[in-house]
């Protein structure tokens, strides 16, 4: 089985989050709403990636191109600071998806056809009869999975964000108030090279970063979005009797006749 497309291919997106989160000075106090309308570009910047780094959960979906040949893929995964996580990875361009649980030690997924086809090349098809509709369940520190587990773990783009705190390459401006899916939201852009970055950030409540979008000229058209915060990872994980151990999968060479 391969383990590197999973492995990897995640933390793009989580890198592609840090180039906005990143994108401001050092951290400072929680924004009141009352006087987000006051604040400068790089104070709500400031206050919405502290507002970013206390969050104990939050739900992140992803949806685009990254560029430079990088294979279009989406995420949509709730996560927290425990590692705890579940939903969904799609490689994009019918290449395959898998269902992620992830609670405590272990982790369950749940491959679809085209990523048995597509990414598990050399007996995808023996391994697909195998499990049939049934998760693959495996510890969550498996050498195979430790690139997935951390794109799970909240704890894994907070680490980027906090990192990266210095970075404040490009200047930052701050636009017209304007609303995403009904929410009131400040747009925050900044220019690096020849790619736009734009940090829609709350501007009600904690200054919670809401939509981060890249643009650039090297193909790049993605959106991450964020939302649910400090909201519970659903605690939900499949049954024994829809799991399938993949240390039994893999000591397997056939499909049953």
């Amino acid at each position: 089985m391969t383990g590197s497309l999973l492995g990897t291919r995640p933390a793009v997106w989580a890198a592609a989050f840090l180039m906005g989160a990143g994108a401001a000075g050092a951290l400072g106090g929680v924004a009141h709403a009352e006087d987000i309308d006051h604040l400068t570009a790089q104070q709500i910047a400031d206050r919405s990636r502290d507002a970013l780094l206390g969050a104990e959960s939050l739900h992140v979906s992803t949806r685009g191109d990254l560029g430079k040949g990088t294979p279009s893929m989406s995420l949509d995964l709730a996560v927290d600071r425990h590692g705890n996580c579940n939903g969904s990875v799609d490689l994009g361009r019918s290449q395959g998806k898998v269902l992620i649980v992830k609670r405590g030690d272990d982790v369950w997924l749940k491959p679809d056809a085209d990523f048995w086809k597509n990414q598990v090349p050399n007996g995808g098809s023996a391994f697909a009869a195998i499990v049939g509709d049934r998760y693959l369940k495996a510890p969550a520190d498996s050498p195979r999975l430790r690139g997935l587990t951390k794109a799970c773990d909240l704890n894994t783009f907070q680490k980027l964000v906090s990192d990266n705190a210095n970075d404040d390459t490009g200047t930052l401006n701050k636009g017209p108030k304007t609303t995403i899916d009904g929410d009131s939201v400040v747009p925050l852009t900044r220019m690096r090279g020849d790619m736009t970055l734009t940090v829609d950030v709350a501007a009600t409540g904690k200054p919670y970063p809401l939509r981060l979008s890249l643009h650039g000229g090297d193909g790049t058209d993605a959106v991450v979005n964020l939302s649910d915060f400090d909201q519970p990872v659903p605690k939900n994980t499949p049954s024994p009797a829809d799991s399938y151990d993949v240390s039994a999968l893999l000591s397997r060479t056939s499909a049953p006749t």
